[in-house]
């Protein structure tokens, strides 16, 4: 089976990083307005209730899956599945961020995801450094 395709999730995409934050303060941003903007598109708010729709200013639809404040968002965003995730580690000065994307359509989607993941990253972790 080809890198990044899976029997039960077809193809799909993670990217993550180490970013020298607490938990708390990554975990406040990318579930807040300007986190949310980054990841998951302009003009999206979250409410935590499984099966809870949202709307991008773009006009992306999808529906919470699952939201464990602290931990990790998982959301349909198309006919993907989107998952952001943050995990302390050490003594929880820092957290690895992941993002993760699943049900993609081939593997020119996931390369093209890849890029957009990692540039999502880039922006998400300059903006932490700012605050």
């Amino acid at each position: 089976m080809p890198t990044g395709l899976t029997k039960d999730a077809g193809w799909e995409i993670g990217v993550s990083r180490t970013l020298p934050h607490p938990v708390p303060l990554v975990w406040d941003f990318v579930s807040g307005p300007e986190g949310l903007a980054l990841w998951l598109g302009p003009g999206a708010a979250l409410e935590p209730g499984r099966g809870t729709p949202y709307r991008t200013d773009e006009g992306v639809t999808g529906e919470v899956r699952g939201y464990r404040p602290g931990e990790r968002i998982r959301v349909t965003h198309g006919p993907t599945t989107v998952q952001v995730a943050v995990v302390p580690v050490g003594d929880g000065s820092r957290t690895v961020l992941r993002f993760h994307q699943e049900r993609l359509a081939d593997a020119g989607q996931r390369e093209r995801q890849r890029a957009h993941w990692k540039a999502v990253m880039d922006r998400v972790a300059a903006a932490l450094d700012r605050a």
